[in-house]
């Protein structure tokens, strides 16, 4: 099989199926038992898809001056609650229908995790990308969530998949931009992977160039009549949706790094409409920025602890949708085993960047640059085990880092491995800049498990499909 090719072999074929049901029944199961009434952002995600799959469009009824009013939404985007309406309008608004849907998002997550990784770690380690991401424990229990974040991850990775498996082709920056014009219509910030396209096409920086504008301009196409109807429908023309103003005036005014409420008073005080009021809030964010810009900065970190350094937000959902089933015992044994699983992934992952220092020759300077950055990810670790906030975050700054830079001694990346590092930066920036949550990891999840299968390498280690 040429390098980069899809699995076609019987046995691979046998293995993805495995893997599928071994990701997917457990996903039914949470599904199933598990899931409640939406709460927090689930129950507008659910509520949105019940409005447009009556026919009422993305909207909500306003009791104004003593009758209802019809008014369009655009603050949420509008993918997640899309694919259930189309769902809600077959089968009924069933409160069942979102949690299978993500059950069965999440468990064709690992056959795409496998398929992505086989070009960059080879098929045993491929195989154990496949295997990390259906036995995660975080993202079994997003099954049961009215969330966006399981479906955005499937499209990104599906995307990056694409820009590997017909890497050069037409085809593959055309499927790309499709997947990832869907991903951005569930989490705008989808966007911030176009640039990948530039290094992960072959050939020289005319061809490279040319290929990454036909991406951005299938991505853009995808997008496009959603951007129609908010410029038809609002008082100013919104790409997917305004909460990206919104957003940026929190994270340029937060404290915590995470999400604090917007009030009036911050600078938004008198706004009629819903663009005008996302571009208000994002000109109080960028006139914070300006005004204190190492200070801005000096937040970043908070937000990425808040981000990656504990992994709770599933627990605390349904914490919330059955605080009887959810009992506090159960509630925090769930945080720890969640949270802990996803921090001793983050270190494994960390050496997913390295290359194995014993397979190197110790009077070459590949040995020490690769030694030393294995006793740096030794150090992050104590860091980060060693007092009761577990800042992990700066084990995934190291792998954004480290990973991007072309240290002696490193593995070969290929383009999978270029995905893989650029998607887990762009969640940096895109929480650094904005605020932090811990859910938000939650579409990097699966590339960290990717790292994680390659620890340790070879240096330069050829590529090996087969058994």
């Amino acid at each position: 099989m040429r390098r980069g090719a899809w699995p076609a072999r019987s046995s691979e074929f046998g293995f993805l199926l495995a893997l599928l049901l071994v990701a997917l029944l457990p996903r039914l199961y949470v599904a199933v038992a598990w899931s409640r009434e939406p709460v927090w952002d689930g129950h507008y995600y659910h509520f949105g898809a019940e409005r447009i799959a009556a026919g009422l469009g993305y909207s909500e009824d306003l009791w104004i001056r003593g009758q209802w009013a019809w008014r369009p939404w655009i603050h949420y985007p509008v993918g997640y609650s899309g694919l259930l309406a189309g769902l809600y309008a077959l089968f009924g608004s069933q409160l069942i229908i979102a949690p299978l849907v993500n059950a069965v998002f999440g468990a064709a997550l690992s056959p795409c995790t496998y398929a992505l990784s086989v070009p960059h770690l080879g098929t045993k380690r491929a195989r154990i990308a496949g295997a990390l991401v259906a036995l995660h424990p975080g993202l079994i229990a997003y099954s049961a969530l009215v969330m966006t974040e399981v479906v955005a991850a499937a499209l990104l990775v599906a995307a990056g998949l694409c820009l590997v498996a017909w890497r050069g082709t037409y085809r593959g920056v055309i499927g790309a931009g499709v997947l990832l014009g869907f991903a951005t219509l569930v989490r705008p910030t989808s966007l911030m992977l176009l640039p990948l396209a530039l290094v992960m096409e072959p050939g020289g920086w005319l061809r490279r160039v040319g290929r990454g504008c036909l991406l951005g301009a299938t991505t853009l196409l995808v997008i496009l009549p959603w951007t129609l109807r908010n410029c038809q429908r609002f008082d100013g023309c919104a790409l997917v949706s305004t909460n990206g103003g919104w957003n940026l005036a929190i994270g340029a005014i937060t404290k915590t790094g995470r999400f604090e409420t917007l009030r009036a008073s911050d600078g938004c005080a008198v706004v009629s409409g819903q663009v005008q009021q996302d571009r208000c809030w994002a000109e109080v964010g960028l006139r914070r920025i300006r005004q204190d810009p190492l200070g801005f900065l000096a937040r970043m970190p908070k937000k990425w602890s808040e981000t990656f350094s504990h992994e709770s937000f599933a627990v605390e959902y349904l914490h919330e949708a059955d605080p009887v089933s959810w009992t506090e015992g159960r509630r925090v044994a769930g945080r720890g085993l969640m949270s802990g699983v996803h921090r001793w992934l983050v270190v494994i992952a960390a050496l997913g960047v390295l290359a194995w220092p014993l397979s190197l020759r110790r009077d070459k300077p590949e040995f020490w640059v690769q030694a030393s950055l294995a006793l740096v990810v030794v150090l992050l670790t104590f860091k980060a085990f060693w007092g009761w906030d577990y800042p992990v975050h700066w084990l995934v700054l190291f792998i954004a880092v480290v990973g991007a830079l072309p240290l002696p001694g490193r593995p070969t990346l290929g383009p999978a491995g270029i995905f893989v590092i650029g998607s887990v930066a762009s969640v940096l920036i895109t929480h650094g800049l904005f605020f932090g949550e811990d859910r938000y990891h939650m579409v990097a999840s699966p590339l960290l498990c990717v790292l994680a299968a390659g620890a340790l390498r070879p240096s330069a280690a050829p590529v090996r499909i087969g058994n």
